[in-house]
């Protein structure tokens, strides 16, 4: 009961797995635990992108899991449902990686640490292994927040988020923001508002857009709602062609790391001095989560 009365104050761990929920509610060191970041869209963009040449057209011969945790329910079900299948194509939908069978789709989530490796070594943390027709696929996942599962299409969950903010028209999110009141760091954080933003790109976002973090969706004129758009396509597109942020232990499928994090203007550099202004960088707690800004930079 008391965790739940907890759960009920804090909205935004509802986008995490049940265990990690628990975990960050009973563990002394939660403030720690809860920095380890989830991949964002960039990072899951870039898997997938090293995933797809070597996965499509393949056939999965065998398919082995250890964790309940990653992978719900009975091991022997989801091996026989994806067994025996050719793969039609591996793609992102927000933070998740969909492959499409000959029956359905594998779904995964990549969690905290997730990690999908080809023809590595199996491990002390890997959670499934596929056996393909030409070479191995490993689910290496040390603290197990990640998800496997299978489903003949998208499951509700995961078909309601928002569209996709690599994807959706200028238009169409200069809407979206003309009909929420929420703050803008919280806002972009919701993934039934936008899919695929995260802790990094939205505090990298709202810096090259000079827009506060505090600042109210609705409030924003048609100039600085463009503003920001350019800003958040820009920033994705520009973390993509570096293969992400690699600030844990996030690499891509052939265990090559991301180089973005060495580009952030705010993210992670609280207290350090600002490169477009020679201010300093702050944090503040937005929404549960630790947000970076230049307060002489961005205004609301």
């Amino acid at each position: 009961m008391e965790a739940r009365s907890q759960l009920r104050h804090r909205p935004v761990l509802r986008s995490f797995p049940p265990q990690y929920i628990m975990h960050l509610l009973r563990c002394p060191f939660a403030g720690r635990c809860y920095k380890r970041r989830v991949p964002e869209l960039p990072e899951v963009e870039t898997v997938v992108r090293s995933v797809a040449p070597r996965l499509t057209g393949r056939r999965i011969v065998r398919a082995q899991f250890s964790s309940h945790h990653v992978v719900p329910g009975s091991f022997k079900r989801l091996a026989s449902r994806v067994e025996g299948q050719t793969v039609h194509g591996v793609t992102r939908h927000g933070k998740f990686i969909v492959v499409e069978l000959d029956r359905g789709n594998l779904i995964i989530h990549l969690g905290m640490t997730g990690r999908l490796l080809f023809d590595a070594v199996p491990g002390p943390h890997t959670r499934a292994i596929f056996e393909l027709d030409e070479g191995t696929l490993l689910y290496d996942d040390p603290r197990q927040f990640g998800r496997i599962e299978w489903a003949p299409e998208l499951p509700a969950r995961v078909a309601r988020l928002g569209p996709d903010a690599l994807g959706i028209a200028e238009a169409d999110f200069l809407g979206l923001l003309a009909k929420r009141r929420a703050r803008m760091k919280p806002l972009f954080m919701d993934q039934s508002f936008l899919r695929g933003m995260g802790n990094i790109y939205s505090d990298e976002a709202l810096f090259q857009a000079a827009i506060h973090p505090r600042a109210i969706a609705a409030r924003l004129s048609p100039e600085r709602g463009r503003r920001l758009y350019r800003a958040m396509i820009d920033v994705l597109q520009a973390a993509i062609e570096s293969k992400g942020s690699s600030i844990s232990n996030y690499v891509d499928a052939e265990g090559r790391s991301g180089s973005f994090q060495h580009q952030h203007q705010v993210y992670g550099r609280e207290g350090e001095t600002c490169n477009r202004c020679g201010g300093t960088i702050r944090r503040v707690v937005l929404g549960g989560r630790g947000t970076h800004y230049c307060p002489k930079c961005q205004r609301p």
